[in-house]
């Protein structure tokens, strides 16, 4: 194993992704983070499993979030 995956821990992450104009929130995933850097890597399996989660079920609540504009 290299230096950099002896840094990558198992955790369960909550997963963000914007498409087609909205939002998804998926919880409780399984992904490898970098315990320096914080970044996320997930499995090919992992990766499938999302956007089946995303295109095809029901989501199990829904909620309003707030959008505020950044102005110089």
């Amino acid at each position: 194993m290299n230096q950099k995956q002896d840094k990558l821990i198992p955790r369960r992450v909550t997963y963000t992704l914007e498409h087609e104009g909205k939002f998804y929130i998926v919880e409780n995933v399984p992904a490898r983070v970098d315990e320096e850097t914080g970044e996320q890597f997930f499995s090919p399996t992992t990766v499938e499993r999302l956007q089946q989660v995303i295109s095809g079920k029901e989501p199990n609540r829904v909620i309003a979030t707030p959008v505020f504009t950044y102005a110089e």
